[in-house]
């Protein structure tokens, strides 16, 4: 029963007039930068950072998670229609999705990608519902050393389950280290790699980081490419509702990719892309006849629809009930937490439960939100397409701009925001991944803070990780994968599957 009370304090908060409106702001946002190649939600959420400062954090933290899993709606509605994913969720849903629309049956494929989205939303809202409490249970009877020990845990997943080189990823992590230890040491109150410059003095600013990094970054590496234009004709839509044999054969595939989504979502590392691109295999495996695939097959559409959409949202249950950042967005997520002053961690459900509780029960209302606005918005997306991206990056640079004027309410915000933005393309173009290090910058000043308090709890003695079981647990699990790294098979494989 106290899961349906906790329900019931969420949809009291997600109800009200303000949190319902930047829900719906946050989905619309979502879906529009889903549809637009080239702006995903990793970039949208870091402009958007600084315009939380002014909302109240329930308010922000719904609208920037919606901005997160309504960008996976958006994804699949240009790679069907059009053969262009605007998400890299929905490169899967191209394949078999367009080929639909080629045959004259787009508006079956985009209701069963909108329905089958739907459902996972709504299936993965009640897993969050349901293992949150548990989990955060043990997390409350963690200590300074169990929480060093899951920060180790956390950063080694995401070296693991990073793409490209491995190497590449542990240098991210490093360096998003390193980048966590600029600025007044808390204990000492002596500067670290400020170099007497005053705006270092209090560290480096998040939001400016990951602006300049995620957004003007990616502004640069489009601008260099070039330019993209969808050849493929636009699917006239006659039929919207799909048949009977339609249904039949797409809920399985949902169910199974749901079910797959809200695992892999939990994972470090994992989320909404890995989770559709391995609904789309496991639907092609058990298929008795997998020569349909890639010809329109609408399992093709409902699995990873269903998956990416249930990965999205379930990682962000190691976010809420551990304060372990699984992915790039929710280190976003734990950044806007921090900057309204709250910890991450355990302690959310009980000492904000209304914070807690409403961003859970409104990851339900902004899914039946985007499956209201997504049918009946196709034709203004598809239009937006059409605008050269020439024009776009323009206004989104001003946004980063201004995001960052905002937040350090100077000029060398912008200039900063600037630099990391070549920083960024430089990742790019050396194929090094910038997620890493955004969870190296937000979980290292907390790595820090809790080694030293375990240090002081011992008296200096190190045994102290060894000596508590759960901590040892944590140390040995993340030895392990480092170790099974090393294995030549398993390194094959990793290869392959990212690719």
């Amino acid at each position: 029963m106290d899961i349906f009370a906790n329900l019931s304090t969420g949809f009291g908060v997600a109800l009200t007039f303000q949190n319902l409106s930047f829900a719906l702001a946050g989905c619309l946002i979502g879906t529009l930068i889903g549809v637009l190649p080239g702006i995903g939600p990793i970039p949208t959420i870091a402009m958007l950072l600084p315009l939380t400062f002014h909302l109240e954090p329930v308010s922000g933290l719904i609208m920037l998670a919606g901005i997160f899993y309504g960008a996976q709606y958006g994804g699949s509605t240009t790679a069907i229609l059009v053969n262009l994913p605007g998400e890299t969720s929905s490169v899967v849903t191209c394949v078999d999705g367009h080929q639909m629309a080629r045959q004259g049956r787009a508006g079956a494929a985009l209701a069963i990608a909108a329905l089958a989205s739907f459902f996972a939303g709504t299936i993965s809202t009640a897993v969050i519902a349901a293992l949150a409490p548990p989990l955060a249970l043990v997390g409350q009877s963690f200590g300074a050393p169990e929480y060093f020990a899951l920060m180790v845990l956390g950063l080694v997943a995401a070296v693991v389950l990073a793409h490209g080189s491995v190497v590449k990823a542990i240098a991210m992590i490093v360096l998003g280290l390193l980048l966590g230890l600029v600025g007044t040491d808390g204990q000492t109150g002596n500067q670290r790699f400020a170099f007497d410059l005053p705006i270092l003095s209090d560290g480096l600013d998040f939001a400016v980081l990951a602006i300049g990094v995620f957004g003007v970054g990616e502004i640069i590496s489009n601008l260099v490419r070039p330019e993209k234009t969808a050849n493929a004709q636009i699917a006239v839509i006659t039929r919207l509702w799909p048949t009977r044999d339609d249904f039949k054969a797409a809920w399985p595939a949902a169910l199974r990719g749901t079910m797959l989504g809200s695992v892999l979502g939990v994972l470090p590392g994992g989320g909404a892309t890995l989770s559709s691109f391995a609904a789309y295999v496991l639907e092609k495996r058990i298929a008795r006849d997998p020569s349909r695939f890639g010809k329109g097959a609408i399992e093709g559409v409902a699995g990873p629809e269903a998956a990416n959409n249930a990965g999205a949202q379930t990682s962000f249950i190691p976010m809420l009930t551990l304060g372990l950042p699984g992915n790039a967005v929710m280190a976003l997520m734990i950044g806007a937490m921090m900057i309204h002053g709250i910890q991450p961690g355990p302690q959310i459900m009980t000492e904000r439960p209304g914070l807690f509780w409403g961003m859970i029960a409104s990851m339900w209302i902004g899914n039946l939100m985007l499956l209201v606005i997504n049918l009946p918005l196709i034709g203004i997306w598809v239009q937006l397409l059409k605008v050269p991206y020439r024009f776009l990056y323009l206004a989104v640079l001003l946004f980063c701009a201004i995001g960052c004027y905002m937040v350090s309410n100077s000029t060398v915000g912008v200039l900063l925001a600037a630099l990391f933005g070549v920083l960024g393309y430089v990742f790019i173009r050396l194929e090094c991944e910038p997620a890493p290090m955004i969870l190296g910058f937000v979980l290292g000043p907390l790595m820090e803070d809790n080694l030293r308090r375990a240090m002081r709890i011992s008296s200096g003695d190190p045994m102290i990780f060894i000596e508590r079981p759960l901590c040892l647990g944590l140390l040995i699990a993340a030895a392990l994968l480092l170790l099974m790294m090393i294995l030549p098979a398993i390194r094959s494989k990793r290869e392959v599957a990212f690719q």
